[in-house]
């Protein structure tokens, strides 16, 4: 550990471990918003089915000619992972084609933690300071809060990968796999793009030291396979920094059930610890609960003491319970409805049962309920699929105030949604809206996305253009003006 605290002091950081919190992370000196706390490329990681193992491209991809099982999308790609796959090829090469199918991700990632492992023993991969397999034997796996159902699927799961590896090359320890399978569980990160669409799955050490809160003051982005946490706030040194594991969006209690069922532990943050008071009480009505059963009244609702329903905590109205129950019963089975159509591919009569979900919500929740906003969410990527822009456009504006109440206001899921309101004002020729939300989205994302990925150059390059394009469409509009006053006759003797 005295290599990891060095390699982390050079960084500005300070590794400690706590007794009511484990292992921590605090900033040994001032970090300023967007700068970048703690850097890392992953011990080893997979991408999801498809996608090329080094890059995460869907394009121009090929098999490996050896196992017939990874793919690339470049002699360059296949180079710069040969180290390490030509240990994997050999292994997956002789893998049952049939049992080839049943190579989920999480396989696929302990089969290569394996590999590398015993490369490492072999010095066959040379190991630095910050790289090592003992980064992932410290990491915390949790095994005495796993229920018997978990225990048992750990278990078969390394039985697979036992399979899969020859017993000749590895020492195969099953029990030490069923822990390994722990740790990925609790300490594997979503590899995601610069849109926070998933591509795959990594295991950093380093980054796993970083403690969760549902008010983070970090955010954790990557740059293809590089995870890269950066200040979303002015921390001071001796603070420490925390970053979101789950989606920070919705109620105590709902987070605390995700945080619990993933990672095993209960959430004391700032915003946990108000468990039960005032404050949080209004919050997970808003989020979660229903509204006024008069449709002016902006009020939130709490159970009634008698238990006929709940009652408005603004003007006192009564909701019944039997009337929630009715319009829950139509919810469930409209969404059932919905879903099969668009697991089906019937597009557009989905959209249509995704609006009738729509409208029984708005009857149900409060207008910034977090139902409301995925439903809409649903609705603008399946509108996308048909280039619907305008409908698009008026969904994605739709959902920008529940995301800044439901999110900090420097959090990349808000400039995320303003630099998609962005595009699709920019295709149907709104040039000024275009220039707002982008703006909007790159003082938000060159926080926490840094200036220099490609996404973030592109966006910088679209707000420029846009801002011309303005600019160019104002001028037109003031020449077409000053000729309008010219050709009138009273223009000369005013």
């Amino acid at each position: 550990m005295d290599e990891l605290k060095k390699a982390l002091n050079e960084k500005g950081l300070k590794f400690s471990t706590l007794p009511e919190k484990g292992r921590c992370l605090f900033a040994a000196r001032d970090f300023s918003p967007g700068e970048v706390i703690l850097s890392e490329n992953p011990y080893v990681c997979v991408p999801n089915k498809n996608k090329c193992e080094w890059c995460f491209s869907l394009t121009n991809l090929k098999k490996c000619s050896g196992c017939r099982v990874i793919w690339y999308c470049s002699s360059e790609c296949q180079r710069s992972d040969w180290k390490l796959h030509s240990a994997e090829c050999r292994v997956l090469s002789k893998v049952d084609k049939q049992r080839v199918n049943s190579l989920t991700p999480s396989l696929r990632l302990m089969v290569k933690l394996c590999v590398k492992r015993k490369l490492e023993i072999e010095k066959v991969i040379p190991t630095s300071a910050t790289e090592s397999y003992k980064y992932v034997e410290a990491l915390v796996s949790h095994m005495s809060d796993i229920n018997e159902k978990q225990l048992l699927l750990y278990a078969q799961m390394a039985n697979l990968v036992n399979l899969i590896l020859p017993c000749p090359d590895f020492e195969i320890n099953v029990k030490e796999i069923a822990e390994n399978f722990s740790k990925l569980a609790c300490n594997a990160h979503t590899i995601s793009d610069s849109e926070l669409r998933p591509h795959g799955t990594g295991l950093y050490p380093f980054i796993s030291i970083i403690n969760h809160s549902c008010l983070p003051n970090s955010v954790l982005v990557f740059e293809g396979r590089l995870a890269v946490v950066r200040a979303m706030q002015h921390i001071p040194k001796g603070t420490e920094v925390l970053i979101s594991y789950v989606d920070i969006a919705g109620s105590t209690l709902t987070r605390q059930k995700a945080l619990k069922e993933q990672y095993y532990f209960n959430c004391a943050c700032s915003r946990c610890i108000k468990l039960g008071q005032s404050d949080d009480i209004r919050e997970s009505a808003v989020l979660e609960g229903y509204r006024c059963k008069d449709s002016q009244c902006d009020g939130f609702l709490l159970r009634d003491s008698d238990d006929r329903g709940f009652i408005c905590q603004q003007c006192g109205l009564l909701r019944e319970k039997e009337e929630i129950t009715n319009i829950t019963i139509k919810l469930k089975s409209m969404s059932e409805k919905a879903s099969t159509l668009l697991s089906s591919g019937h597009k557009t009569e989905a959209i249509e049962a995704y609006k009738m979900i729509e409208g029984l919500q708005l009857q149900l929740y409060q207008p910034l309920s977090i139902s409301l906003m995925r439903n809409r969410e649903t609705l603008i990527k399946i509108i996308m699929e048909l280039q619907d822009w305008r409908e698009a456009l008026s969904y994605c504006r739709l959902t920008i105030p529940a995301y800044e109440r439901v999110y900090p206001r420097s959090y990349p899921l808000v400039g995320l949604q303003y630099y998609m309101c962005g595009k699709f004002e920019w295709l149907l020729g709104e040039t000024e809206a275009a220039v707002r939300s982008l703006t909007k989205a790159l003082d938000i994302l060159r926080v926490t996305h840094g200036t220099k990925s490609p996404f973030m150059v592109e966006l910088v390059n679209k707000v420029e253009e846009a801002r011309a394009e303005a600019l160019y469409k104002l001028h037109s509009q003031v020449e077409d003006q000053s000729s309008t006053l010219t050709a009138n006759p009273r223009f000369e003797e005013w």
